[in-house]
Formats: C-alpha cells, sequence, structure tokens
C-alpha cells in the first residue's frame, strides 16, 4: 500500500504526512512544474505540465490497495476501479456508491456554468483548523480500516 497524493494546491499533505508516518506507508506527491514541494517524509514527483498531467499519472500510478488524495471526481472514479481507495481533502471517502451521484453533481455544475443563463455558483467557503482536523481523523479511520481487513 502507497499513498498518492494529488498535491497541487492540496491544503492536507501535512496531515496526510503526518498520518502516513505514523502507519509507516510510503506517500507520493504529485505535483506540475508550477508547483514547488518540500518535504521530509514523502517522495516528490513533478510531473510535466498540461491539463490533466498530475491526474493521468496518479491514475497511472495507482495500484489495488493503494490510497489517493484528491478533490477530483473523475480521478477518485479512475482510482476506485483500479481497486484503489480514495479521500477527498474534506475528508469525505469515495466509494463505488457515491461516486456515480458526484459525478453526477459535477456534470449539472458544468452544465449550469457553462449555460448563457447568469447562474453564478459559489465557490468553496474559506478552510478552517476544524476542516483539517476533520480530514485527519477521516483519513485515519480509512487507513485503520483498511489495515483491519
Amino acid at each position: 500500500m502507497k499513498i498518492l497524493v494529488d498535491a497541487d494546491a492540496c491544503p492536507v499533505v501535512r496531515q496526510v504526512e503526518k498520518v502516513a508516518k505514523r502507519y509507516n506507508i510510503p506517500t507520493v506527491l504529485l505535483c506540475d512544474t508550477s508547483h514547488i514541494m518540500n518535504t521530509t517524509y514523502s517522495e516528490v514527483k513533478i510531473i510535466g505540465s498540461g491539463a490533466d498531467a498530475v491526474d493521468f499519472a496518479l491514475v497511472n500510478m495507482c495500484q489495488k490497495g493503494d490510497i489517493a488524495v484528491t478533490q477530483d471526481y473523475g480521478v477518485a472514479a479512475m482510482v476506485l476501479s483500479k481497486g484503489g481507495y480514495c479521500i477527498h481533502q474534506s475528508g469525505k471517502i469515495f466509494t463505488d456508491g457515491n461516486i456515480g451521484g458526484l459525478l453526477m453533481d459535477r456534470h449539472l455544475a458544468k452544465k449550469a456554468r457553462m449555460s448563457k443563463s447568469k447562474n453564478h455558483l459559489k465557490g468553496p467557503k474559506k478552510r478552517t483548523q476544524a476542516d483539517d482536523e476533520r480530514f485527519e481523523a477521516s483519513f485515519e479511520s480509512l487507513i485503520k480500516r483498511i489495515l483491519n481487513n
């Protein structure tokens, strides 16, 4: 098992590393050429720039039993299809049972953005320490569940 992090603008890299270190799980941070990552624990892979380059690299590296951290529902669906586990930076665990609905929500939101009407969708609210703590608890819970199976 390894942990793969879509690290471009990921706010929970330190929480991932803290938990991964506790369980001695190898971790790979994937980012594009416009991001610089400094870490004493994880391996950093800098992927060429380009639309979705990091996403495709993460999916290609993922093997059955690996854990991916991403906010991209498409990446999550591909990780699940390979037998991996996936968690959002909010702490929401992606599953075969919820990914279809999440992909549909993403499609409908994109459709609304692309329509000519003036539907302005708000972005996410500002991240708090409670959000980081919620992610860390959910992430550790996922790891414990995987290790106990």
